[in-house]
């Protein structure tokens, strides 16, 4: 595959080494050889994988606290943000464990493959997060994974601490965070995302439901 991965696009948006863009590229392929088998995104997004996810996922890294022992991803799929931010942070010498959740099998066994062969700093989860109890990280992902009003509940419900919430909204994103304001009670900071005028990306903390 030729070596052409978002390396202007990318450096645009954070630092990134020759290792960092030679393992992405190496995630890639690895992706696009898997989805028929896997059946990881759509067959659409497979010649747009480069800004659709990749570069969408890598734009997140600022938000997480290079000292953090622990990060969760939830519903990684294929592993949009997890496995890209898992590779920055190897390149960067960041220490951070992520924990990968993902309920289908068939997901988790590729998220196993591309760990192993990347060699990253990961834990993959076949579980059903909802189940989960007492669960700590520093920063929780979630891209493309539940409803806001769904994804607060497990964050007030399932974990016991953690820093930062951080997620992808789409184009529907802003009215739903609007209304899930109704209900909930937090503090947030949101910007466009960069690969997507219509989408946000939004870092919350301190949830709590309105009495």
């Amino acid at each position: 595959m030729a070596n052409n991965l978002i390396t202007k696009d990318l450096s645009s948006l954070i630092q990134v080494s020759r290792e960092t863009i030679e393992s992405l590229n190496e995630f890639k392929r690895i992706l696009l050889e898997n989805n028929k088998k896997f059946n990881l995104i759509s067959s659409k997004d497979e010649e747009i994988v480069d800004v659709r996810h990749i570069q969408d996922s890598a734009q997140i890294i600022d938000l997480i606290d290079k000292k953090s022992k622990k990060c969760i991803d939830l519903g990684s799929g294929a592993g949009f943000p997890g496995i890209v931010i898992s590779i920055i942070m190897k390149h960067n010498n960041i220490s951070t464990i992520f924990d990968l959740y993902e309920k289908s099998p068939k997901k988790s066994d590729f998220l196993r493959l591309v760990s192993e062969k990347l060699e990253l700093n990961t834990q993959i989860l076949n579980k059903n997060v909802f189940e989960e109890k007492n669960l700590e990280a520093n920063s929780i992902t979630a891209r493309a994974f539940k409803p806001i009003d769904k994804i607060f509940k497990i964050v007030t419900t399932n974990f016991k601490n953690y820093q930062n919430l951080i997620l992808f909204l789409g184009k529907n994103g802003k009215q739903n965070f609007l209304e899930a304001s109704k209900v909930w009670d937090f503090e947030y900071k949101e910007r466009m995302s960069v690969t997507n005028s219509d989408s946000l990306i939004v870092s919350i903390k301190n949830i709590k439901k309105k009495n």
